[in-house]
Formats: C-alpha cells, structure tokens, sequence
C-alpha cells in the first residue's frame, strides 16, 4: 500500500546540525456543526410523513442550543528529524511550505 501525500510544513526546529520538520497533512477541512450531524442522521432514521411532523420541532429545539463546530476528519502529523545537509538539498522549504512525503510498506 502506498500514499503519497502533501504536507504543509508547520514548524522548523534548527540546532546546527539536525534540522527538525513538524508537518500536516495538507486538507482542508469544512467545519461540520454538531446541529447539522443530528439533523442528518435524524433524517436518514425517519420516514417521509414523520420526517415532515418530527422536522420543525426538532429544527426549533436546536435553533435554541449553541452551534459547536465539529472537525470531520483527523489530520496525520508527522516530525522528521534530518542532517542539515539533507534539507538544504531539498531546497530549505520554510513554514507554509508544501512538501510531498510518499508512504508505503516495502
């Protein structure tokens, strides 16, 4: 199995002579509300003539509770530890920077 993905660099560590890079995987993300995922799933649940009674009143219940935005998706973060060397010859990314790291079993 292999993945390749882009990571946005998003601290650099530099002691002389390793270089340290914290990086996140590089998604972006629609903030979901926790109101929209009851609906949703609530909807899916029911059928059309219930859906229609059980709706409005569910609708109105939370327009009364706060809105807590919810992440749909766990982003990976990687550090990698490298000589000096090494991460000038890939060009010294800095932080914002966009890097690919391929993944895979060998």
């Amino acid at each position: 199995m292999s993945a390749t993905n882009e990571f946005k660099i998003t601290q650099i560590v530099d002691n002389g002579q390793i270089i340290q890079l914290t990086l996140i995987e590089n998604v972006s993300t629609e903030p979901i509300s926790q109101k929209q995922l009851i609906i949703e799933n609530v909807s899916k649940k029911l059928d059309t003539e219930t859906k229609e009674q059980v709706m409005p009143l569910l609708e109105a219940i939370l327009q009364a509770q706060p809105t807590v935005n919810m992440k749909s998706y766990q982003q990976t973060q990687i550090t990698i530890a490298m000589p000096k060397s090494r991460y000038d010859g890939m060009g010294r990314p800095q932080v914002g920077n966009t890097i690919n790291v391929d993944l895979k079993k060998i």
